[in-house]
């Protein structure tokens, strides 16, 4: 059982671990033993997820989401099993924790007739600024 919050666990079952060949530091050993750990949650057909995080999370399009709704992570860090293991499911835990919150609505809003004034100012001044720029006129 994965605890995401107090009132959000994830059974063992719909959590899938692989274990592969890592690259990187080891020497040779690094050949041998399988210490990099591939996590996947079916975040589609989770029944632990209510429906609007489910919709949250789905909406997120992050690259390690799947077209099937499957969320992969894969875990590599470290030189051993164990932790690579743990860190994988800190990260999905962490991945969930932030939809957690529901995003506040944007309010529409107009900028106040002052700033509207003074960006039109500004661009007057900078327009009257560029026009001096150029060559002087011959009849004068």
């Amino acid at each position: 059982m994965l605890i995401i919050s107090p009132g959000l666990r994830l059974p063992e079952h719909e959590l899938v671990e692989r274990f592969l060949r890592a690259d990187g530091p080891g020497g040779q050993h690094v050949n041998r033993t399988e210490s990099a750990v591939e996590l996947r949650f079916d975040v589609l057909h989770s029944t632990a997820l209510s429906a609007d995080l489910r919709a949250r999370l789905l909406a997120r399009h992050d690259r390690r989401l799947n077209q099937a709704g499957v969320l992969v992570l894969q875990a590599r860090r470290f030189r051993d099993q164990a932790r690579n293991r743990s860190d994988a499911r800190a990260r999905l835990t962490a991945w969930i924790r932030a939809a957690l919150v529901a995003p506040k609505p944007r309010k529409a809003t107009r900028p106040p007739r002052a700033a509207v004034e003074r960006r039109l100012t500004s661009k007057r001044i900078g327009a009257r600024r560029k026009r001096a720029r150029g060559r002087p006129d011959a009849d004068a």
